[in-house]
């Protein structure tokens, strides 16, 4: 008997990128539509109403992802392992709550994905923020859109360049993957710009509701694109830019301190746990 151990925890076969794609495009509609829908549309008209519904279908929208990505290939290793990096990952972000955007989760959110592919990635970012939400009270309408936030961001990472994604087998140092030092370089310079996205698509999960509350930062359903565009701009400059900052020099930190040991441990996990063991069986001895 042969094995053949690859490390991505979830493989995404056909029907898991579809889903996956519709959930991403139902999501970029759910975020950008006070930029995409005309003033004069029923939709700009019930500006207030919006993100209610739209927070109801992503909900069901990743389910549907998680559920067909769990029908590919989650097995019980995976579930072990997605339990025990979510419940690690929702403790890490009460940690720095209310403190200039120190938020831990987000540098063990980017190591992850890495180690274990987008597919898994996105299943991790979402049920973790679920699960910090739990923990902290943090559920609300704005819930669904942190979860597929955060799927994207953790799946973002494993779709980065020179990921070990086929069989780990004997091969030349350094073939077809990036390791060394240059690795936590990436990470770090992904886990920068994609903390600062995160905040980003995240304000205009919010940016609606404000209504007539701050004029000259709110959304107006009835101006241009481009007014409120502007407005988008002023109201992240004014609300959560130096958050954000915290929250991307906080996992630049992290990632650049531990991301080696981490990486080296999430690593060997994936290989005792051959999560994608291809079993064959030799013929009898002769």
């Amino acid at each position: 008997m042969s094995r053949t151990a690859r490390v991505h925890a979830v493989r995404l076969g056909p029907r898991s990128l579809a889903a996956l794609a519709l959930t991403s495009a139902v999501g970029v509609v759910a975020f950008g539509w006070p930029f995409l829908a005309p003033p004069d549309s029923r939709l700009s008209a019930h500006a207030q109403d919006a993100p209610w519904l739209f927070a109801g279908l992503l909900v069901l929208l990743v389910a549907v992802v998680a559920a067909t990505i769990s029908e590919s290939a989650l097995g019980p290793k995976a579930v072990a392992m997605l339990g025990v990096l979510a419940a690690t990952g929702a403790a890490l972000r009460p940690i720095g709550a209310g403190t200039a955007g120190i938020e831990p989760m987000f540098f063990l959110m980017v190591l992850s994905g890495r180690v274990l592919g987008p597919g898994f990635g996105f299943v991790l970012g979402s049920v973790t923020m679920f699960a910090s939400a739990l923990l902290t009270g943090g559920v609300g309408p704005w819930l669904p859109f942190q979860m597929l936030s955060m799927g994207w961001f953790t799946m973002g990472a494993g779709l980065l360049p020179g990921a070990a994604g086929a069989a780990v087998q004997a091969r030349p140092s350094g073939w077809g993957r990036l390791r060394g030092r240059g690795e936590p370089l990436m990470l770090a310079g992904y886990g920068f710009l994609a903390a600062f996205a995160y905040g980003t698509v995240m304000n205009l999960a919010g940016w609606p509701f404000l209504g007539g509350a701050a004029s000259n930062i709110s959304f107006d359903a009835g101006a241009p694109v481009a007014t409120n565009l502007a407005r988008f701009v002023a109201y992240c400059v004014a609300t959560s830019l130096g958050w954000d900052l915290g929250r991307a020099l906080c996992t630049v930190v992290l990632t650049l301190a531990l991301g080696p040991a981490v990486l080296r441990a999430l690593r060997r996990a994936t290989r005792r746990a051959a999560f994608e063991t291809a079993v064959t069986f030799d013929g009898p001895a002769q």
